[in-house]
């Protein structure tokens, strides 16, 4: 399902400095130690005698990126409060988010899904279960948001992506993804399985709450309006959402607003 979509920015949405997140470091053993991340909490976590559970949204860096990434964009304890939600930020570390079939100290698959999601549980009043959790992100992190969620629906039932590079296909000689796959030439068969684009086709219709957008002027914008015929065709119900903008820091303060909404409207749905 298609859309036009022209992101409007709410005068309080809030500014576009850096939010005063909290960083942490977990100790893992499927990528090198000590992995780092940043948490952003809603203003009202805990106030009082109140003990609320949230749900948490999972948010992805790109490429060159670190956990730092999304804070530097937006300010995320304000996106927290407003959407009551825990936001969560661990480094990518220009993984693709894959557990590489060529480097096996690099498993960032397997760390989020192993190891993240249950330190996030255990260190935060979460709805721990898959309807209380989101996975999103930019670019790189646009693919290992959907390339997560899709795999891990015992984890995580909403997912999403912008300006996400959903078919690596095309970009052989780009951002690191012959370090971690092998070169494409050599190891085609692994390149087209370890890509969104074909991944979809072992999804099953209905299994997660799918949201996915890219501006009309980014490199990704072919890859993903080929996603969303796809999708349409494979019968998976999803929302893509279109508008003018490019690969930059400025699309990605309008964009991440909407999918942070539908995540609300999945974790919140009205009674």
């Amino acid at each position: 399902m298609r859309q036009k979509y022209f992101f409007l920015l709410p005068l309080l949405l809030f500014f576009l400095t850096a939010s005063a997140v909290t960083e942490h470091e977990i100790d893992s053993k499927f990528i090198a130690s000590p992995a780092k991340v940043s948490v952003a909490l809603p203003a009202d976590y805990n106030a009082g005698d109140r003990t609320e559970n949230y749900p948490v949204v999972y948010l992805l860096n790109g490429y060159g990126g670190s956990h730092k990434s999304w804070p530097d964009i937006i300010n995320l304890d304000s996106l927290a409060t407003v959407n009551r939600m825990i936001i969560v930020c661990p480094d990518g570390r220009d993984s693709w988010y894959w557990d590489s079939p060529a480097d096996p100290r690099m498993k960032m698959e397997s760390y989020i899904t192993k190891e993240l999601v249950a330190w996030v549980d255990s260190h935060y009043n979460t709805l721990a279960n898959p309807q209380g959790r989101a996975i999103t992100g930019l670019s790189m992190g646009g693919h290992g948001g959907l390339w997560i969620g899709l795999r891990h629906p015992e984890l995580f039932a909403n997912a999403g992506s912008t300006s996400g590079g959903v078919d690596i296909r095309p970009f052989a000689k780009r951002w690191k993804i012959a370090q971690w796959l092998g070169p494409k030439a050599s190891n085609a068969r692994r390149w087209d399985e370890s890509t969104v684009a074909t991944l979809i086709n072992k999804v099953t219709p209905g299994e997660c709450n799918i949201i996915f957008d890219c501006g009309t002027e980014d490199f990704f914008y072919k890859v993903n309006c080929a996603l969303d015929r796809a999708m349409t065709r494979r019968g998976i119900n999803h929302t893509f959402l279109s508008s003018p903008g490019n690969h930059s820091p400025a699309y990605w303060r309008k964009s991440i607003q909407p999918q942070l909404r539908f995540f609300k409207s999945k974790f919140y749905p009205t009674k």
